[in-house]
């Protein structure tokens, strides 16, 4: 399994990309957390998605991060994402 996080403004993408059991490829996985600062600093998660791209296989973990990392991002800029 392999991880990376990125700062976007007020949210943390925390982006994955797992092995496919049985098959080929990785499949990427997001998750979008608001931060919050000031005394009750409580993280909020806004979007989750642990099979994006309804599970296509990439070719390797960087392809994965990357579209992981962009699906975050649109959730970032434009609030809220469809399926």
């Amino acid at each position: 399994m392999h991880f990376e996080e990125v700062d976007a403004g007020d949210f943390r993408i925390y982006a994955g990309a797992m092995e496919r059991p049985r098959s080929f490829g990785y499949v990427a996985a997001v998750v979008v957390m608001r931060l919050r600062s000031g005394e009750n600093a409580a993280r909020q998660e806004m979007f989750r998605d642990e099979n994006l791209a309804g599970g296509y296989g990439w070719a390797s973990p960087a392809e994965a991060l990357r579209f992981a990392i962009s699906a975050g991002r649109d959730v970032v800029m434009c609030g809220s994402r469809k399926p």
